[in-house]
């Protein structure tokens, strides 16, 4: 009786020599498509994960519209495009480095993922450009919420001094007003003076304009300009946006940083040469990672720094 052959001995055979083979695969095909079948699974739990936080956003965003209104405009949207760009175009030369690998260009695999890693550490220096910020006015998350407001120490300076400035404080019972007579208005019209000089006990002469001022509108709609609450009416509870702010682009931060060590563990790989065309996984499975990475910061940039 002859001896049977398995289905599958002669491919074996045939991809023995591969040192990229895993034993319990049949051929590089089928290994190629069940690491990638495996990746988009991952990735799929990683949209589950950001999924939670973009719906507490909803939620609190949804009852609390003032907050985020209010505590947006705290964010640099220069930063935020600047970054925006950055990703853009480190998805693109990750995309080229997966290309370069599938048609064997070694030197192009190189630089691209070079530029690709460079662009995750211009990502990160912009974030903490932008962290440093929020840390140095207070504007943290929670409890840690302490914002500083400009123009307090000029204001304690002025009024803290201990001493009351009695001549900025006209006396009405030695003041007097002094308007020009009928007869020079008649004859000069430019000579009369919308104005009340009035002399306070101390001496000095104080000249008040008897014209009403502009009538405010609310403060919501017009900010406040002296040096407090330049952006608006504070609301209460400030802090949940920026919780919300640190939850969302620190645990991006933690994804950017991953993805980071994941392709300098590609490029150390590509420079000892172990990807060809017929072996590039990794530099596939990464550039998957890094796109979800890059398309999750093009829903926080909008959503954090652009929208009303």
């Amino acid at each position: 009786m002859d001896a049977q052959v398995h289905p599958h001995a002669d491919a074996h055979g045939a991809h023995a020599h591969s040192p990229h083979l895993q034993h319990h695969f049949d051929s590089l095909e089928q290994q190629f498509d069940s690491g990638k079948l495996g990746m988009w699974l991952f990735l799929a739990t990683e949209v589950l994960l950001f999924a939670g936080l973009f719906c507490a956003y909803s939620v609190y965003r949804a009852n609390h519209p003032e907050i985020f209104i209010y505590a947006h405009q705290f964010l640099d949207k220069f930063w935020g495009a600047v970054n925006t760009g950055i990703l853009i175009a480190s998805s693109l030369t990750m995309a080229w480095a997966v290309r370069c690998s599938q048609i064997g260009k070694q030197t192009g695999l190189v630089i691209c993922l070079c530029l690709t890693l460079l662009g995750g550490v211009g990502f990160l220096c912009v974030k903490y450009v932008e962290y440093k910020a929020k840390w140095e006015h207070g504007l943290l998350w929670a409890s840690q919420y302490n914002p500083s407001h400009h123009g307090e120490g000029h204001d304690e300076a002025a009024a803290g001094d201990g001493h009351e400035d009695h001549s900025e404080a006209p006396d009405p019972s030695a003041a007097h007003a002094a308007t020009p007579p009928a007869e020079a208005a008649a004859a000069d019209p430019a000579a009369v003076t919308p104005t009340v000089i009035m002399t306070t006990s101390a001496g000095v002469v104080v000249e008040r304009s008897k014209i009403l001022p502009a009538a405010m509108g609310p403060m919501e709609l017009a900010p406040d300009t002296t040096g407090h609450d330049l952006h608006g009416k504070e609301p209460q509870n400030v802090q949940t946006f920026f919780s919300i702010y640190f939850m969302m682009t620190g645990l991006h931060g933690v994804h950017v940083i991953i993805g980071m060590l994941a392709i300098a563990w590609v490029l150390i790989r590509s420079l000892k040469g172990h990807f060809s065309p017929a072996y590039f996984t990794p530099v596939d499975l990464v550039g998957l990672y890094w796109h979800l990475v890059d398309l999750i910061w093009i829903y926080l940039f909008p959503l954090l720094y652009l929208i009303h």
